[in-house]
């Protein structure tokens, strides 16, 4: 296997403002499959710190009351207690939208003022591109005197409420308000990576370059500065501490941090013309699929992101594409509703038209047949490619907000048949297979150890397994729900078709407010990323 033949080559990410690196070699990434997995890992990571050492974080929302564990720490007694040991702790939190509007200003505040009040610093950053948001969802922790200890977490699980689920589907019992379709504890399905080795370097390079870039905090804001100055808010970071080495090498994987910024003004003096890394990294592995793209989106929008998949799928005729999605959008109303509907359907249809056999989505439901929010945003490209973060399969995500990714090849091949299913001799990979297979066993209700996964590994045969199961589940749903209920708890995903009359003023709203583009107009006039 060649990496250049899988992720970035520096002349393709396309950014000389930024110092990251092409990708980071010797490193151990682990999935942390749902929140409660990921929030247990960090309370003990966290707690551990000493004084000197460094608690970085970005985040889209922040609860400080949200509990980690079921007898806690919350959120900011984890950070604030640090901070009062004498971690260094610095935050970027978006400023958000107004609570009235379903988003988290308050909710963002407070977590704010009580880590400051601490010791520690955490800043509203609101330099996005109008109408964007800041969507990483990143932890780095940093042991100056001990680099081998160092660990970041990176993905789709943010600091806030609704998030502390597990396999069970139970629900958070601190609950965010969706629609009601899922219940008053809703169900939530979401992934993380706990990295080790050189590329925590990476992510706290990614933190240093939002933290020191000048471009004020409340760009082209003016009530916002004004409100934050009569509230005595901080809005001038305070210098960081030197950055450490990075940490030794410890694993067989190599990680490629994956980044979305839009083109903006004032420019970001680290993406001066924005970067579009996510975007161009799922272009180049989607482009090398032959057998089977695995998705698990929170959205799967955009025709411009179906377009990839539907042209993979046109030139390879044994190219399977399977997704998992909501059932339902997060959000309900007359004019909320539409808008998250059209796009998905208009994607979903593009690709069913490139290839009617070989496209299968579904959704997800508990053991009660309430239906699970699926959250996590991963690809796993031929049990090769891997990626988890924070960015969803749409437009927004690939060019108009703040998004970060992890994509990731193992040097240690999986040897189960077929060993090379792909054909193109880069050989199964452990990481990239075990991530599927372990989303799939729960899926499916199989062994969470393996013991069932024959039928799984050949993407032919997984794909006819998978299928059958959810139509089995279809099945006695549609027969009344009579006798034992079958495994596993997908079901197949049926998008709602909206009236005509709905798509009028549905689809624009969705290209312009749900789903708008932060590309340079260059790139929007050449359809590239």
């Amino acid at each position: 296997m060649t990496l250049r033949d899988w992720f970035l080559t520096a002349q393709e990410r396309a950014n000389p403002g930024s110092e990251l690196p092409v990708w980071a070699s010797g490193n151990l990434a682990e999935p942390l499959i749902h929140g409660a997995a990921y929030f247990d890992r960090l309370v003990r990571e966290v707690e551990a710190l000493e004084a000197g050492d460094h608690l970085f974080f970005t985040d889209w929302r922040g609860d400080p009351d949200e509990r980690m564990r079921p007898d806690g720490p919350t959120v900011v007694q984890l950070f604030a207690q640090a901070a009062q040991r004498g971690v260094i702790v610095k935050g970027l939190v978006w400023r958000s939208h107004l609570d009235a509007l379903s988003y988290s200003e308050e909710e963002n505040r407070d977590l704010a003022e009580a880590i400051r009040a601490a010791g520690g610093e955490v800043l509203l950053d609101q330099r996005v591109r109008r109408g964007g948001s800041h969507h990483q969802k990143l932890v780095v922790l940093r042991h100056p005197d001990d680099p081998a200890r160092d660990v970041a977490f990176a993905g789709g699980i943010d600091l806030c409420h609704s998030r502390r689920d597990d396999a069970t589907h139970a629900g958070d019992p601190q609950a965010v308000a969706m629609s009601p379709r899922y219940g008053s504890t809703p169900p939530w399905h979401d992934v993380q990576l706990a990295l080790r080795g050189p590329v925590v370097g990476a992510l706290d390079t990614t933190f240093r370059e939002r933290w020191t870039d000048p471009m004020p905090l409340d760009s082209e804001n003016p009530m916002a500065y004004l409100r934050d100055r009569l509230r005595g808010s901080d809005l001038r970071p305070d210098p960081l501490p030197d950055q450490p080495a990075d940490p030794p090498p410890c694993g067989p994987h190599h990680v490629q941090v994956l980044r979305t910024y839009p083109a903006v003004r004032p420019r970001y003096s680290f993406a001066p013309d924005g970067e579009r890394t996510v975007a161009r990294g799922y272009t180049k592995a989607v482009r090398r699929a032959r057998r089977l793209i695995y998705l698990e989106d929170q959205y799967l929008w955009s025709n411009e992101v179906a377009e990839l998949f539907a042209e993979a799928l046109r030139e390879h005729p044994d190219l399977h594409l399977v997704a998992v999605v909501p059932r339902h959008p997060d959000v309900d109303g007359r004019l909320a509703l539409p808008p998250n509907m059209v796009g998905r359907e208009q994607a979903l249809s593009l690709c069913h038209r490139a290839a009617p056999d070989r496209v299968h989505v579904f959704d997800v439901e508990n053991h009660e047949g309430t239906p699970v929010y699926v959250h996590a945003k991963v690809c796993v490209v031929d049990d090769v490619w891997a990626s988890v973060g924070s960015d969803n399969f749409n437009r927004r995500s690939w060019t108009h907000d703040s998004e970060l990714s992890c994509a990731v090849l193992d040097d240690t091949r999986d040897e189960r048949s077929p060993a090379d299913p792909a054909g193109l001799g880069d050989g199964a990979r452990v990481f990239a297979r075990e991530l599927r297979l372990r989303l799939w066993r729960e899926h499916l209700d199989r062994d969470p150890d393996g013991a069932q996964d024959d039928d799984l590994l050949d993407p032919a045969d997984a794909v006819a397994a998978i299928s059958a199961a959810a139509d089995e589940l279809d099945r006695w749903h549609a027969g009344g729900r009579v006798g034992p209920r079958p495994p596993g708890r997908l079901r197949p995903h049926r998008p709602e078709r909206l009236p005509w009359r709905t798509r009028l003023w549905a689809l624009p709203a969705y290209r312009l407010v749900y789903d708008p583009d932060g590309r340079p107009l260059r790139a929007r006039r050449a359809g590239t990323w």
